[in-house]
């Protein structure tokens, strides 16, 4: 079903989530790419909240929408495409609201979903991205252009599972020249792209906790625990 599709690419980004921040460190003295990595993240923990545009990409199927988190676990994007769709996690249950249907899809976070979601745009959830994937440099440490004929400028670096199981068997991430992860390419166990562009990241905005609050429309169909069932 295609609307499951869309799910399926909400999901996805709230996995990559974890990797989306910008950092203030110069990359002049960092030599390897697995220092470059370890830089991003230890200045990762300095990032409170943030706001931003983001593109989510799937074949054909493109996703426009604007996104903010706030540590540890609170996350919200307001799609544009598709026009008033919202995802919300609000620390104790994720919320999907497909106005098209008129049906508000939630799920309880569990124990093992919360220490997931604890981990999102943190040190620590790229600390579990080196833990899970081995580091290099796609094409060297040197800036290349974020696609063909373009002006825009990044260093990209290429992450592939040590063991099968993984969201993604590689992720493929663009970090431009202000040290802010602009692309991310995660490549699944059936080889499906899904492509995450963030642009305009605006870090520590105070954004206030009622941001990630969802009024449900009344008359709207709930649809509980559409994942899985919550542990006892």
């Amino acid at each position: 079903m295609k609307q499951m599709k869309k799910i399926t690419i909400y999901l996805s980004a709230l996995v990559l989530m974890a990797v989306v921040t910008p950092s203030t460190l110069c990359a002049q003295n960092i030599l390897t790419a697995e220092q470059y990595f370890e830089a991003v993240s230890e200045h990762y923990g300095t990032i409170k909240d943030y706001q931003a545009d983001i593109t989510i990409t799937k074949a054909e199927e493109v996703l426009k929408g604007k996104i903010y988190y706030k540590s540890p676990n609170l996350l919200r994007i307001n799609f544009t495409e598709p026009e008033d769709q919202v995802l919300v996690v609000d620390g104790v249950q994720m919320m999907l609201y497909l106005p098209v249907h008129h049906v508000v899809m939630r799920q309880q976070i569990t124990r093992h979903s919360k220490s997931s979601l604890e981990t999102m745009a943190s040190e620590q959830g790229l600390k579990l991205l080196k833990q899970n994937y081995s580091v290099a440099f796609l094409d060297g440490p040197e800036p290349v252009p974020i696609e063909e004929g373009s002006d825009e400028m990044v260093r990209k670096l290429k992450l592939a599972w040590r063991t099968p199981g993984e969201g993604f068997r590689q992720i493929e991430m663009s970090v431009n020249k202000d040290m802010m992860i602009r692309r991310m390419v995660g490549i699944t166990d059936a080889y499906e792209n899904f492509q995450f562009d963030f642009i305009g990241i605006q870090p520590n905005q105070n954004i206030p906790d009622t941001r990630f609050r969802f009024e449900e429309p009344p008359s709207a169909y709930k649809v509980d625990n559409f994942l899985f069932e919550p542990e006892n």
